[in-house]
């Protein structure tokens, strides 16, 4: 069989040779030094037999960060047997300790166990320690065919895997992976020798994980651990980590009073505080200005619709695992609303329509309900009642490019305002092979075509995303990266052919004929909850001063300021800014540490001399830290505070 290099040259090798044979034909230390290979550009192990003709691409210990996934994985495989291991010397046999599955993941690893008793995150140092022994011993990784009857018995006594291997087709290969005394089911790649495995890895929490993620299945607990190529690419992935914990939305909105989740409420169904309604208020205020000056028109839907709008939409059949279950009122069923698109669509054929009329752009926000599975909820940004900054813009097809440019505008500027400015532009198609599109494929194909050639028009670097698309449209996603480097998808903007069709909706054009309008779905934020969550994170709880819920705090030293506090907090009310006096009986430096940990943006301390002069000495937050002025007279810091306030700066 012949293999080519990167280089172009030619390998001659054996029928079902593997790339370490292609490494050793090139020669011993390039053998030695392999850990893995590209096969095609695809990442595989050095044991996987090549196919005739393959590009093959060797990685050494030169460049291990060219395979993380690789030894992400077989790190995976050393914890797995590491936790065998200690249970064994805490008196267990073997069997005792059941597993579920255990892929590589983002930076690192995790593992699904079904163990004789639950393990401790305080005993997760203990299994590290057996993993490096593991590591220590150089175990051969090696790779092994067997039948399917091979495999259950091997594995009988796991019923986990017994129900894996049962799913496998009949004809399709099964593999298992051995190190040492461990054997686990597995499709791979993995690294040749565990003594090649990097060190830089740490065990960092468990949680449950319903297996197969079906809440009607065992609960399994699950193991994770990040790994890397180096310490040091660890220690700044660890500090990220820490500073991710200090930023987390759930502790800050603790802290801030900015939202609660409560279980008699319901899971998964957040409570705005006075704190979070005055930043959520905010978010909608900057966006309806923004919808006003470009020609939207504000709408309000319900929250519930009868059940055949849903199945009409399409939403009922292609979100079945989403929807809550219907409700039966008056012999008609009724369903929590999924989306607000049908709605809009029932209020743009509320009359007749014009050509003159278009565009028309509907705006709601609107609070929709999807049914999330408990273990897949998380604070504010994955919710089960959530409000969406939502929009339908109805169109004739030769303002559709025009429109779509126009959202566009609107959701970079969005972005921007927020310093979300490290953002990917993500289109995504529709799959051919997929049933789940609905609609004629001409249509799909106008649809894509006019957002590809808007986002070129504009410059925008982006790529396509097959098999992303909305069930009834194709997508341009807003994909942003935060301080912290992860990536969050927020705002959307679909092009729409197929809903029209569904509900017959039209517009009468200039001929007198009946035609069918395009729509376009937006939502710049995607949901306030969800981009609440994100901006508590990304600014860490400190919000500029137009976004910040108590935005002024006055400090009087003595409690015979405390007049004169009252006085300029009454004024700077007046004038539209939210300000308090911190009127108790702490000392003045308390006052001001209180005022700083709640995050106040700016702080007005008055004493004697202010009093007598109508000023203020004022400590105020900035992005390159911490402020101070002396001796400023207040009207002419309120008139700056409402200069940055109204200009959102």
């Amino acid at each position: 069989m012949h293999v080519f290099l990167p280089d172009g040259k030619q390998l001659d090798l054996p029928q079902g040779a593997t790339a370490l044979d292609a490494a050793q034909a090139i020669g011993p230390r390039l053998a030695q030094d392999a850990l893995a290979a590209t096969v095609g550009g695809v990442l595989t192990d050095l044991q996987t037999p090549l196919p005739e003709g393959a590009e093959i691409s060797l990685i050494t210990k030169k460049n291990p960060g060219q395979a993380q996934s690789v030894f992400r994985h077989s790190l995976g495989h050393a914890m797995s047997q590491a936790v065998g291991e200690y249970y064994e010397r805490k008196g267990y046999p073997r069997e005792a300790v059941k597993r579920g599955v255990g892929p590589s993941i983002e930076n690192g690893f995790y593992q699904d166990f079904d163990l004789p008793e639950p393990l401790g995150e305080e005993e997760l140092p203990e299994i590290e320690k057996i993993m490096r022994e593991i590591i220590g011993r150089g175990l051969p990784i090696t790779r092994s065919e067997v039948s399917k009857a091979e495999a259950l018995e091997q594995f009988g006594f796991d019923p986990y895997k017994v129900e894996l291997i049962s799913a496998l087709p009949g004809d399709e290969p099964i593999t298992f992976y051995t190190q040492g005394e461990y054997v686990d089911l597995c499709r791979g790649p993995h690294f040749p020798n565990t003594g090649k495995l990097p060190t830089a890895f740490k065990l960092t929490s468990t949680s449950g994980a319903y297996w197969r993620g079906n809440e009607k299945n065992p609960i399994l607990q699950r193991v994770y651990g990040v790994a890397f190529a180096s310490q040091k690419e660890l220690d700044e992935y660890l500090e990220r980590l820490e500073e991710a914990k200090r930023r987390d939305h759930r502790k800050l909105g603790r802290e801030l009073e900015l939202f609660t989740i409560d279980p008699l409420v319901g899971k998964g169904l957040p409570l705005w505080l006075p704190n979070g309604t005055v930043l959520r208020e905010e978010l909608a205020a900057f966006l309806k200005e923004q919808q006003f000056q470009r020609g939207y028109q504000g709408v309000i839907t319900p929250n519930i619709g009868n059940l055949e709008l849903y199945k009409t939409s399409g939403h009922y059949q292609n979100y079945s695992d989403s929807n809550f279950s219907p409700i039966t009122v008056d012999d008609e069923q009724y369903m929590l609303k999924p989306m607000n698109c049908p709605h809009h669509v029932r209020i743009y054929d509320s009359k007749p329509r014009s050509y003159r009329d278009l565009p028309v752009r509907l705006a709601e926000f609107g609070t929709v309900y999807r049914y999330e599975q408990s273990g897949e909820l998380n604070g504010l940004t994955r919710v089960r009642g959530f409000t969406q900054d939502d929009a339908h813009i109805f169109c004739r097809p030769d303002q559709l490019k025009k429109e779509f440019l126009d959202v566009l505008d609107l959701t970079v500027l969005v972005l921007r305002t927020f310093g979300m400015n490290d953002v990917r532009f993500r289109v995504g198609t529709r799959d051919p092979a997929n049933e789940k599109y609905v609609g004629d494929a001409a249509n799909w194909q106008l649809a894509e075509d006019g957002i590809i050639q808007a986002v070129e028009e504009v410059g925008l670097p982006y790529s396509i995303e097959p098999g992303d698309a909305a069930f009834y449209g194709p997508k341009l996603d807003f994909v942003v990266r935060d301080v912290l480097g992860r990536e969050w998808q927020l705002g959307t903007i679909q092009v729409d052919y197929n809903l029209p069709e569904r509900f017959d909706i039209s517009y009468v054009g200039e001929d007198g004929q009946d035609h069918r309008p395009v729509m376009i779905h937006r939502a710049p934020f995607g949901s306030l909850e969800r981009f609440v969550g994100i901006l508590i994170e990304h600014y860490a709880g400190d919000f500029p001063l137009w976004l910040a819920p108590r935005q002024v705090a006055i400090v009087p030293i003595a409690d015979r300021h405390n007049a004169y506090a009252e006085e300029l907090r009454a004024e700077l009310h007046k004038a539209g800014l939210r300000a308090e006096v911190d009127d108790t009986s702490n000392r003045m430096q308390a006052k001001v540490r209180n005022a700083e940990l709640s995050k106040i943006p700016v702080i007005l301390v008055v004493g004697d001399k202010e009093q007598e002069a109508r000023e203020v000495s004022t400590r105020e937050r900035w992005p390159d830290g911490h402020r101070e002025r002396k001796g400023v007279g207040f009207d002419e810091l309120k008139a700056e505070l409402l200069e940055r306030y109204k200009n959102r700066s």
